[in-house]
């Protein structure tokens, strides 16, 4: 399967009263990069008749980061059924490869006009399918 992978610094604005990352920033984070991959994968002309909502996120926190830690997220779809992508994005230490967060969250596709469901078009599939 296709992945999408990014590598970054902690900043200042990523932590909580406790100097860990806040847990929204993850949700952010796990946000940005589903979008990314989407940007990076598709055209223009998908992207304007297709869009994503989000159904359910199911997050599990294993570790803290901290500040000027290097984070490394990525993310795959792992299944698709319908008009609902599930997708994982995994959070890690990129210096320790400690999982950190994983973010399993299922994003169901809506015709861009009508906002209704819309089953996921085999040419779209196959974008997240190459290895």
């Amino acid at each position: 399967m296709q992945s999408y992978t990014e590598v970054f610094a902690v900043t200042q604005d990523d932590l909580d009263e406790l100097n860990h990352v806040n847990n929204i920033r993850y949700v952010e984070w796990i946000q940005d990069i589903s979008k990314k991959h989407w940007f990076q994968a598709t055209d223009e002309a998908t992207r304007r008749d297709l869009v994503w909502v989000v159904k359910n996120h199911n997050i599990a926190y294993h570790q803290s980061a901290k500040l000027g830690d290097t984070i490394q997220m990525q993310t795959y779809i792992e299944e698709t059924k319908g008009a609902i992508s599930k997708r994982v994005v995994t959070i890690k230490n990129n210096k320790t490869n400690a999982l950190l967060v994983k973010g399993i969250t299922e994003w169901c596709l809506l015709d861009a006009t009508t906002f209704k469901p819309k089953r996921v078009p085999a040419a779209v599939q196959q974008l997240f399918n190459k290895t």
